[in-house]
């Protein structure tokens, strides 16, 4: 949770106004910030995403994951998208790689665009980013906005309640090729990134969203860069208002690592009041939406057993001094 990628960005956007003339609902720290629209009850949700990685090692399927996790992003906060501008950063495009990367990019983009009806609407191409000859890598920048018709059920990413229930929605399965767990502990930017499939991660989006309009989940947070157990952490670490533990059980049935840092599309952990627990698990299988019931939110640590066996313990309190605390002392150096 202190990697550069992973770490709370507090340090950077608190130093900006970012309460827009008192319209801000959700500030930054969650999935998406949300901005009401001053006379009525609607509002506007709005996050910006791309994984550079997945983009070196794959360039359209990268842009589609960084598409499909804006649009993921928006779903989580309770909106539906409406449209979609990127900032296209590359290296040198007079070498025919650098070039063959911006192509394909472009058309990862557009195919997920379609998918999720958040059509381009402005941009910029910014290229010949590079430093002694060696490009960066390529860093498609989606920045979307969706709408919510109902300012008042925006959701945020924190766990909120003792008692609640917490769900994943999606398979919880991940892989660890393009990950940021194989960067970190093998130094190793290798594999494919796991590829998405838009009509499931589509169909993802509708639940949290139906979830939502039915009351029966308080908060929504997407699985992304440091997999499943990366995202259950910054649930309980990411509040405003402090940190508050879980206790969570994994089945076993795949290599421990994978399990818990593997990357995947198409994953949303929810919590819900425990009496809205059946509904939710009924509304879900209806929708033909794979789901599992993880455990519990309360306490004052993280603690998640696979198959029965306790394999993380942590001081919820602690884990996120070191996560907020990491980029600064970064930046530092």
């Amino acid at each position: 949770m202190t990697s550069p990628n992973l770490a709370s960005r507090e340090s950077l956007y608190q130093v900006y106004d970012h309460m827009v003339r008192t319209n801000t609902v959700v500030r930054p720290g969650s999935d998406a910030a949300v901005i009401r629209l001053k006379g009525g009850t609607k509002a506007l949700a709005l996050t910006s995403d791309c994984n550079p990685r997945y983009c070196y090692l794959d360039p359209e399927e990268g842009a589609r994951l960084a598409v499909a996790e804006a649009a993921r992003n928006l779903a989580c906060a309770g909106a539906v998208p409406l449209g979609t501008t990127d900032c296209l950063n590359f290296g040198n495009p007079e070498r025919p790689e650098i070039m063959w990367q911006f192509a394909r990019a472009i058309d990862g983009i557009a195919e997920a665009c379609r998918a999720f009806e958040a059509p381009i609407v402005g941009g910029n191409v910014s290229f010949y980013n590079e430093t002694e000859g060696r490009a960066i890598h390529p860093t498609p920048m989606i920045a979307m906005v969706g709408l919510l018709e109902d300012v008042r059920a925006a959701l945020t990413q924190w766990f909120r309640a003792e008692g609640d229930v917490v769900v994943l929605l999606g398979e919880p399965g991940g892989s660890l090729a393009a990950s940021e767990y194989l960067a970190l502990e093998h130094g190793l930017e290798a594999g494919r990134p796991a590829p998405v499939n838009l009509r499931v991660e589509r169909a993802i989006h509708d639940a949290v969203r139906a979830a939502r309009d039915a009351r029966l989940i308080v908060s929504a947070h997407d699985c992304s860069e440091g997999g499943l157990a990366a995202a259950l952490a910054e649930c309980c670490i990411s509040a405003p208002g402090g940190a508050i533990g879980a206790r969570l059980t994994l089945e076993a049935g795949s290599r421990l690592d994978a399990l818990l840092f593997g990357e995947a599309p198409s994953r949303v952990v929810v919590s819900a009041p425990a009496e809205n627990r059946a509904r939710l698990e009924s509304m879900l299988g209806s929708l033909d939406v794979p789901h599992r019931v993880l455990g519990e939110v309360g306490g004052a640590r993280l603690r998640i057993a696979v198959g029965g066996t306790p394999v993380v313990d942590l001081d919820a309190a602690e884990l996120r001094t070191a996560w907020k605390t990491a980029l600064p002392r970064l930046l530092r150096r």
